[in-house]
């Protein structure tokens, strides 16, 4: 059975007890559930989950308050979360992602797809040994080397500038993972670019264009940012 625990803050009982049911039947046998925020804060600390599924929907305290609660305590910051919304405004999932929320599924979701998700966090947030001892991450025809500050596309070198390798390595290292303007603003500040939110759109173009035939490496998740592909 799974060894990974995931607590599950959701109000509506019928999705509780399907997100249960399926995180059961493969194979999270550590599971536990809450209903509303004040419970999610007191559970994120006693049960110390690997990862939490938060409803944004919550009676009393929001899940976007819920959020930066966890992510302002150094005893829960780090445990990864997907946001579980019915809400389409594009607003609450960037600023549930500026918060530091991993991802997102907007509702009505397929158990499939959650499981999925579920799945590809907990991996990225344990890159292997290999790559964090070596700086160095391979994403099908890309590989790049932090150290060295290589990366070679086909095995050929790719001629970067600073924050273009920065902004390339940063969404490489965590597939799937959706990262906003904002955030690769903060993450990358190289000299060599005017390093703003419209300046990422337009290094976008630059890095697609550098990357030929396999610019669809990296995705555009409209009104929020970008993500490097599922290997």
């Amino acid at each position: 059975m799974g060894k990974e625990k995931i607590l599950v803050v959701e109000d509506e009982e019928a999705i509780q007890e399907l997100i249960h049911y399926n995180l059961n039947k493969d194979g999270y046998d550590r599971v536990r559930c809450c209903e509303s925020g004040e419970e999610a804060l007191a559970a994120a600390t006693e049960f110390a989950p690997d990862l939490i599924l938060l409803d944004l929907m919550l009676p009393g305290m929001d899940g976007l308050a819920v959020c930066r609660r966890l992510k302002s305590d150094t005893r829960t910051s780090a445990i990864p979360i997907i946001m579980l919304t019915a809400k389409s405004e594009e607003s609450d999932i960037v600023i549930g992602l500026e918060m530091g929320a991993d991802d997102y599924l907007p509702k009505p979701f397929s158990p499939k797809v959650l499981i999925a998700r579920i799945k590809s966090v907990l991996r990225r947030v344990k890159p292997s040994d290999a790559e964090a001892a070596a700086g160095t991450i391979k994403r099908g025809p890309l590989c790049m080397n932090r150290g060295t500050r290589e990366a070679l596309l086909d095995g050929r070198p790719m001629t970067l500038t600073f924050s273009e390798f920065e902004t390339l390595y940063l969404l490489a290292r965590r597939p799937g993972w959706v990262y906003t303007r904002g955030q690769i603003v903060n993450e990358v500040k190289g000299d060599d670019y005017p390093v703003t939110e419209r300046a990422i759109d337009v290094q976008m173009v630059s890095i697609r264009r550098k990357l030929g035939t396999h610019g669809d490496l990296i995705e555009t998740v409209r009104g929020v940012g970008y993500r490097f592909v599922q290997d």
